[in-house]
């Protein structure tokens, strides 16, 4: 199974990395650009063949070292 993890700062969360990205899109024109949030994308092949157990495993890996789940949110998708 492979299994799409996207992490991004939860609302409220200040993104330095995200505001610096829209004001170089302002700068070069574009700036009809109201906001830039910037994440992590993760991409994870499991060969547990239950959803059950891949679901709770991810949720664990998210919690312990993909995301920080303070300032953190993160969703995911399985692809059998």
């Amino acid at each position: 199974m492979r299994i799409k993890i996207y992490v991004t700062l939860k609302e409220g969360i200040l993104d330095p990395q995200g505001k610096a990205v829209q004001h170089s899109l302002h700068t070069l024109g574009y700036t009809s650009v109201k906001d830039v949030r910037i994440g992590k994308y993760i991409e994870i092949d499991i060969g547990d063949p239950s959803k059950e157990a891949v679901e709770a495993r991810i949720k664990e890996m998210c919690h312990k070292l993909l995301a920080n789940p303070i300032i953190e949110d993160y969703r995911y998708e399985i692809e059998r």
